[in-house]
């Protein structure tokens, strides 16, 4: 069944695939992101042999313009059945390296514009008896790794959908966050200029000894937004490549054995 997803984040390595997967399975996309340029490219490319996709250029932090730019969209092609909140960023590296600002940024976007996102969809759920809402978290979330800000902000998040799946669940919308280890995307494009051998150096971290790829996200999120789902929610999925489930290092030094 056809279904009007609204997809954050759209430009991104995940943000793009989980467009063209959505699109693949028969929905029509409504794609945000804060950056017109790209944005109109990304739509313009999916809409190439049909009309599939929607442009919804807006600042998420901003919810005031968030809520305009959508209700426009959504006049012309109806509520939101979906929402996939996958925008963010992560600023300072480290505690020390973080300002007032950077602090600011990371809540701003990746926290309050998540909630925005959600709330701009939130009451047209209510009144259909229905809604998904999946959020991308991350791992860092789970665990310290970095981006302390950032970190802050992905706990937030799962508490945020816990919330939201035991408070809503009784109008029929589903929450789940999905929380991503390591992801080859442009966005580790600086650390990859760093130094050349950065995902050799972390798989020896992983269980599996591999990362995610943008698809292997976009699969845990196609199938937690749809019926094969029906009776999940509140859940907090890793996809991760075992990074959560233990230090198969730390165990190996901890038991001087071979793990």
């Amino acid at each position: 069944m056809k279904r009007n997803v609204l997809i954050t984040g759209a430009c991104g390595g995940i943000g793009r695939v989980l467009c063209q997967r959505f699109i693949a399975a028969g929905d029509f996309v409504y794609a945000q992101d804060i950056n017109r340029e790209q944005l109109t490219e990304l739509v313009a490319e999916f809409n190439a042999s049909a009309r599939v996709c929607a442009a919804v250029v807006a600042d998420l932090t901003d919810a005031s313009s968030f809520n305009s730019a959508l209700a426009k969209v959504v006049a012309q092609h109806g509520t939101v059945d979906v929402l996939v909140a996958n925008a963010g960023a992560a600023q300072a590296l480290t505690l020390k390296s973080t300002t007032e600002d950077s602090w600011k940024q990371d809540m701003d976007l990746n926290l309050n514009g998540t909630f925005h996102s959600v709330e701009a969809v939130r009451a047209a759920m209510q009144a259909k008896g229905k809604g998904n809402i999946v959020i991308i978290g991350s791992v860092n979330g789970l665990s310290s790794f970095g981006h302390p800000a950032y970190s802050v902000a992905k706990a937030g998040l799962i508490s945020y959908t816990k919330a939201l799946a035991m408070e809503f669940g009784k109008f029929g919308i589903r929450a789940n966050i999905v929380c991503p280890g390591t992801v080859k995307t442009q966005a580790w494009q600086a650390r990859v200029d760093k130094n050349p051998q950065v995902f050799e150096e972390l798989k020896k971290w992983y269980p599996l000894g591999d990362f995610a790829t943008p698809n292997d996200i976009a699969d845990a999120v196609l199938f937690l937004a749809s019926d094969a789902a029906r009776v999940i929610t509140g859940v907090v999925l890793p996809v991760d490549g075992g990074l959560m489930a233990g230090n198969r290092v730390f165990a190996a030094e901890l038991t001087q054995d071979d793990i």
